[in-house]
């Protein structure tokens, strides 16, 4: 068995942290390392999945809810636009491999890759 993920730990508390939302499958946290005024982690409460290939291939309904759950804590805790990125692999920028997602708002304007 492969050790918990932080994100695992989070969950079951051995790692402080505030859930500041949470589904049946999936749970969103504040990033500790923020890269912009609003950026949030939704996570899934599985490790599963490593990335967000294998959970689109492996489960698109959680891949929908992690999405829907994305879409209310930026529609809370910013003015309900975003982006969100998933890194997938280390040369990407993954450095957690236990798939989520990063809920960026506030303060992108001039940093936007274009439509």
């Amino acid at each position: 068995m492969s050790e918990s993920s932080i994100f695992t730990r989070i969950l079951e508390g051995e790692v402080p942290s505030e859930i500041i939302a949470e589904t049946e499958n999936a749970f969103a946290i504040r990033d500790i390392r923020p890269q912009a005024p609003v950026h949030l982690l939704v996570i899934t409460k599985s490790q599963e999945y490593r990335n967000v290939v294998e959970l689109a291939a492996g489960d698109p309904d959680l891949l929908s809810e992690l999405v829907g759950l994305a879409n209310s804590v930026a529609a809370e805790h910013a003015d309900g636009d975003f982006r969100l990125v998933f890194n997938t692999g280390p040369h990407a920028g993954q450095t957690v491999f236990h798939v989520h997602a990063h809920v960026l708002a506030g303060g992108l304007e001039e940093k936007t890759l274009g439509a």
